[in-house]
This record gives structure tokens, sequence and C-alpha cells, in this order.
């Protein structure tokens, strides 16, 4: 049975022939393209005796190496586009942390494409010509705010998007506007429904239908919990910037994985240990070769991001492969509103602020998804010092300021004795404690 959520049912529905067939001839021209204009993948290729015409089979891409996050920052800012700066008429760029800015690009066709692929992932969320989208993310640079936009205008949907931390306007916009779709991070739908238990409003105060989150790891109690206390039935969708955020993957009705939008993005499942693909339904690391992008195309993209795989069709009528919910990764990383928190850089703002190394934790999920607590232990050479804690306290709101400017993200620090510190003994500091 064919969904009505399908924006593009002549793609999305295509036969596993036709797709295999269309992603082997964009696939060669993606290859080409990247030899020719990019530095980076000639030379990498180059010891390979590589002709991306004698690709043949999907399978042969296994023999291409990898692109990892640090390769990319090493381009930065305009290593790897593909095309001239002329041509460019997007760039987006994310906090780098401890590998330097990531950055995307786009051209016109680019954003065109974008918004297709935003329109595809709110139709399987139900998005229609007749709901009312109200979208609290930020619309600038490195932010999946923009194509959220764009994708709801390509519907025709009427859009709301105030972007911004204060979920008591979020809620008298949502109430007044008769809001029927909320698109956002699983936090802000937590702090929105906080916010309704406030005012004792409660669901029924409210229109809304449905809720399409991501940029955060969220597991089926929080949407049980999140659909629960907004009266929504909530999806998910999963995307990259480097790639495509939203428009890389996302979740129908079935609730059965996130279909990948395979016209545009080949995805390889590779055991992160071994780097060789894995057979489908096994977990590995996710692997993204862009198709479609003419600006910055990446090419077998390490994203860190542990999932498994299946090709079998989909109940709503999708044949694209599926990818389950990516909810660990291969490092420490964790992705916090759309933002990589890493333990590297924390830890370096840390003694670049106290001038000492010591040991620390970031607790992510205390109270709420977006909540980061980072707890730094007094240095070895200052503990049981009273001047040391009374010089560290003062401290304390140096760091929230440097690690908030750092992360993007509002950042609570607590100083506390080594011996405080979670976890076992032997533990490799910095760590991250996932509470969510």
């Amino acid at each position: 049975m064919q969904s009505e959520r399908i924006w593009d049912p002549d793609m999305e529905t295509m036969s596993r022939e036709e797709i295999t067939q269309l992603q082997l001839e964009r696939l060669q021209m993606t290859l080409n393209r990247a030899m020719r204009n990019i530095s980076f993948y000639r030379e990498r290729f180059k010891p390979l005796e590589f002709v991306p015409d004698g690709i043949r089979a999907l399978e042969d891409l296994a023999r291409v190496p990898l692109t990892s996050r640090l390769d990319l920052a090493e381009g930065y800012p305009y290593g790897f586009f593909a095309v001239p700066l002329r041509e460019v008429v997007r760039i987006d760029t994310a906090p780098g942390l401890t590998h330097g800015p990531a950055v995307t690009a786009y051209t016109r066709n680019d954003l065109e494409h974008w918004s297709e692929l935003a329109a595809r992932v709110l139709t399987a969320a139900g998005v229609t010509a007749d709901s009312v989208v109200q979208i609290p993310f930020e619309t600038g640079m490195f932010d999946a705010g923009f194509g959220f936009v764009r994708g709801a205008q390509l519907i025709g949907a009427s859009v709301i998007s105030v972007p911004g931390g204060d979920y008591a306007k979020q809620v008298q916009l949502m109430h007044d506007y008769r809001s029927t779709v909320l698109v956002g991070m699983p936090s802000d739908a937590l702090h929105l429904a906080d916010e309704l238990e406030r005012l004792d409003l409660g669901p029924r105060g409210l229109w809304l239908q449905a809720a399409l989150l991501g940029g955060e790891a969220w597991a089926e109690d929080t949407r049980e919990e999140i659909e629960q206390r907004l009266g929504v039935e909530a999806l998910d969708n999963f995307g990259l910037r480097i790639a495509a955020w939203p428009g890389l993957a996302m979740e129908c009705e079935a609730r059965a994985g996130l279909h990948v939008n395979e016209d545009h993005f080949l995805a390889e499942v590779v055991d992160p240990e071994t780097l060789e693909p894995v057979p489908d339904g096994q977990q590995g690391e996710l692997v993204i070769t862009t198709l479609e992008r003419e600006a910055l195309p990446v090419i077998r993209y390490r994203t860190g991001d542990l999932c498994s795989l299946t090709r079998e069709p989909c109940e709503c009528g999708r044949t694209f492969a599926r990818i389950s919910r990516p909810h660990t990764r291969t490092d420490d990383t964790v992705v916090v509103r759309g933002i990589s928190i890493q333990p590297e850089a924390v830890a370096a703002t840390i003694e670049q602020v106290l001038d000492a190394p010591t040991q620390h934790q970031v607790v992510v999920g205390q109270e709420r998804l977006d909540d980061v607590e980072v707890r730094v232990a007094v240095p070895a050479q200052h503990e049981g010092t009273e001047q040391a804690l009374i010089a560290l306290g003062r401290m304390r709101g140096e760091l929230e300021r440097e690690l908030a400017s750092l992360l993007g993200l509002p950042v609570r620090v607590s100083i506390v004795e080594r011996s405080s510190l979670e976890g076992p003994d032997d533990a490799p500091w910095p760590s991250i404690d996932l509470r969510s």
C-alpha cells in the first residue's frame, strides 16, 4: 500500500534495479567531478590508478579510500569546492572545535535539490499545503532551519519561523497561529511541553498534530513522552551538514527505520575497525557519498554514527534503503542541538583557562536532552588547598563563558574533587556521560 505521505512517488518508489542503475550513473559522474576539480581526491586516488569509469558496480566503491572530518577541515575553507566560487550561492559552516570548521556549499541547483529533499522529509511527517509549520530553528549560518523553511514553502505550507529559546513566546505563537506541525529538536519539544504545563494549557490548548524532530539522539521513551505531553505524532529525521540536513534520511509513519534518499546519497555501513563493508542488517559505521552535489561533493564520508541498513521495501510504499535510528557513535562525540561536543576540545579549553591539565567529565542530559554540565576536578597539585578552591570558583564563570563560546550552547561548570567524578578509576579522561 502506497502512503499519501510521499512527495515524489516516481523517485521514492523506484524498483531496486532502477535505484542501483541510477546510483551507478550518478556515482561515476560524481567521482569524475571530484577527481577533476578537487586536489584532495585527485591525490588520494592517484596511487590506486583509479579511473571513475572503471566503477562497474556499486560494490566497487569499497576500493576507494574513506574521507574523514579531519580531511575536510584540512581543506578549509575552499579546498573541497568542485566549482568556481562565482557559482556558489550559499556557504554554511559549523563549529569545528578541535578540527577546524566544517564547511559545506551550494550552487543554485544544489539549493533546488535541497528544497526537494526537505519537502520529502516534511511530507513523510504529514506536512501538506494546509499545514501551519512552526520552526524554532536559527535560519542563518550552519543550521537546518533554512532547509526546512525552503522545503515547507515548496510544499505550500504556511511557515512560522521565529528562532530563539523563548519558549513562552513559541507557545503563544503556536496558540495564536494554530500551528499544526512543530519542526525542531527533541529538546525543543520537551521545553514547549514544560511551558504548556506552566501555563496550565496542555496539548488540548493547541492545534498541533505532528512533531518532526532531529539534531539530537532521542530514545523511544522520549518519543512516547513527547507524544503524550504534546498530543502529537513524533517522527525522526537524520542528516549531516556536509551532506544535507534536512534531506539525507527521514522516518515515515511505519517507524521502521529512516529512508535514505538514495537518488542523492549512497549509503554504506562498514566495520569501524576493519573499514570493510558489513552485510545488511549488521550494525556498523554509516558512510555517505553524495551523488548530486555540485559545489562540494564528498566521497565515502565517515559519519561516526552507528546503525544498520536494510534494502527491504517498506509498508509505506517507499523502496529506498532504510537505516536504523543512530543512537551511538564510534567516538566520544555527543550531538546536542545539532552541535558536536568533542571531549578533546573541551579539555583544551579547560586547560587554557586553568593553565593546568585536569580531569573532567561532560554530563549531557542530566535534566533535559540539551542540558550540558562540565564537571571539572581540582588539579592534583592544588587538591586540599582552600586558596586553590577559591581561585577555581572565581574561574568558573570564565570557564562557562569560554565553553559556551566554543560549543555554541549554554554550559554549567561545577568544580569538584577528583574522587567525585563518576566512572571507573581507569576510565579515559576526558569522559562524556550521556544521561538521555
